[in-house]
């Protein structure tokens, strides 16, 4: 039995079965009277087909993104290129988590755009009763702070090894507050309304950065277009072939190369020194190190997090020790922009081999900054994608990396570039701050409404 309190809940020993309140998350005595408590094991079924691997056949796999934005396509394998033994078919609308991180939103409700994909055994699925509860009210639930407290005291392992995993029987166990389902559509409704307004200052923020981008691309004589007519034929100087390969000598690509032939512009490799640096245990003397994995670096962020890693026990991609002010550049799937310098908080930290790493310039009026944004521009990323081989795992070798042509103005100019660029990001910082609060007050209006404390 448990008795509860707007501020503790008071459990008898005969009833605990560990040492976390996972169960008396809130309050609910305050609830409409029209709205009942259940737990979520009577509301849903779990999913529970999966198919046998097989070697030769292809699977589209999916995986759940943090703090509630969504599912997305991770990467397509051969059966043979897997060591999972069997996979789970995605079920639209179905609502499904991440096992292992839970604990920081990794929750979704499957799209109908990842129908025939798969996942692994850690992202279980439940579907719900839509007679009882509908799905998106009940991933609302699961992306409330308290409830996010309560599930990462229900996950077991440790948080500082990314292997704190959120059970199915903890996950059934909760109890959430269920209005009529008017009220629930209606809870909906306001939330969509909220993310709509986010939605409007994602837009802001891309036409920012691309408005400033094409300008400063423009002024460096740079001028980019994403539709081609297709042709069926082509022709193409001797000197212009560098391989036999129809996509390297895709019309945009083509255009690219031109325009920095006309400008002079100098390759990677005499611009930049590249080095491998690795790093020893007596580079850590207390036997661990914070580990940054191509997944902890994007283009909008650079190094937005890493993990904790025990030298004994660390992965053999974990290879690379990092300085404050190193460039390091992935060289899988490069297009994505996983290219950033290392600022401060980041100094010796091991990275992953899956970055090339260049720690300073050959040539002294250039500027790294400069070198970065050229880089994470449209004009880098088409270069990286044009160069990386492989199907499945597109990668780019260091040799066709230090091709990639960067034009190197004055040093006037890189600062005057530079200049421009934190001009627009400033703008952008405006808009994220302004957003982060509305974010704030509407999160907390939908938790109100989701509690009975505020009629949707």
């Amino acid at each position: 039995m448990t008795t509860q309190t707007s501020r503790f809940s008071v459990i008898h020993f005969r009833d605990i079965e560990r040492w976390i309140p996972v169960r008396a998350i809130f309050d609910y005595k305050k609830l409409p009277s029209s709205w009942s408590v259940v737990s979520v094991g009577d509301i849903v079924h779990q999913v529970e087909e999966r198919v046998k691997v097989e070697k030769d056949k292809e699977y589209k796999l999916i995986g759940v993104k943090w703090y509630g934005e969504g599912t997305f396509h991770r990467e397509t394998v051969l059966g043979s290129e897997t060591s999972a033994i069997y996979l789970y078919p995605v079920t639209p609308n179905a609502l499904i988590y991440n096992r292992l991180f839970a604990w920081k939103k990794s929750f979704a409700i499957v799209p109908q755009e990842h129908e025939n994909h798969f996942v692994s055994g850690e992202f279980p699925q439940f579907i719900a009763d839509e007679h009882k509860v509908l799905p998106r009210f009940l991933y609302l639930f699961f992306n409330l702070n308290a409830t996010i407290e309560a599930v990462n005291m229900a996950s077991i392992g440790s948080a500082a090894v990314s292997r704190n995993r959120f059970k199915e029987e903890d996950f059934l166990k909760f109890k959430l507050p269920l209005p009529p389902l008017d009220e629930q559509r209606r809870i909906i409704a306001a939330w969509q309304q909220a993310r709509g307004k986010a939605t409007k200052t994602q837009e802001r923020i891309a036409q920012i950065e691309k408005d400033t981008e094409d300008l400063i691309l423009n002024s460096l004589g740079i001028s980019l277009s994403s539709e081609f007519p297709k042709q069926k034929t082509f022709s193409i100087s001797w000197k212009g072939l560098e391989r036999w390969d129809l996509f390297f000598q895709r019309p945009d690509f083509s255009k690219l190369e031109n325009q920095l032939q006309n400008l002079h512009a100098l390759p990677l490799g005499e611009i930049l020194n590249f080095e491998s640096r690795s790093w020893k245990k007596s580079d850590f003397p207390d036997g661990k190190f914070e580990y940054v994995e191509i997944s902890s670096v994007n283009r909008e962020n650079g190094i937005f997090s890493s993990r904790t890693v025990e030298t004994n026990n660390a992965p053999s991609r974990a290879t690379t020790l990092i300085k404050t002010g190193d460039l390091i550049i992935s060289t899988t799937r490069p297009y994505l922009g996983a290219i950033t310098i290392v600022p401060e908080k980041y100094n010796n930290c091991v990275c992953s081999s899956g970055f090339a790493l260049a720690t300073s310039t050959k040539l002294p009026d250039v500027d790294i900054r400069y070198v970065l944004f050229f880089l994470t521009s449209k004009a880098g990323l088409l270069q990286l994608e044009r160069r990386m081989t492989g199907g499945l795992y597109p990668a780019i070798v260091q040799e066709e990396l230090e091709k990639i042509k960067i034009p190197i103005p004055s040093n006037k100019v890189q600062n005057d570039i530079m200049r421009r660029v934190e001009e627009g990001r400033s703008k952008i910082r405006q808009e994220q701050e302004a957003a982060a609060k509305v974010a704030e007050e509407s999160e907390s209006e939908v938790e109100k409404m989701i509690l009975g404390l505020l009629k949707a």
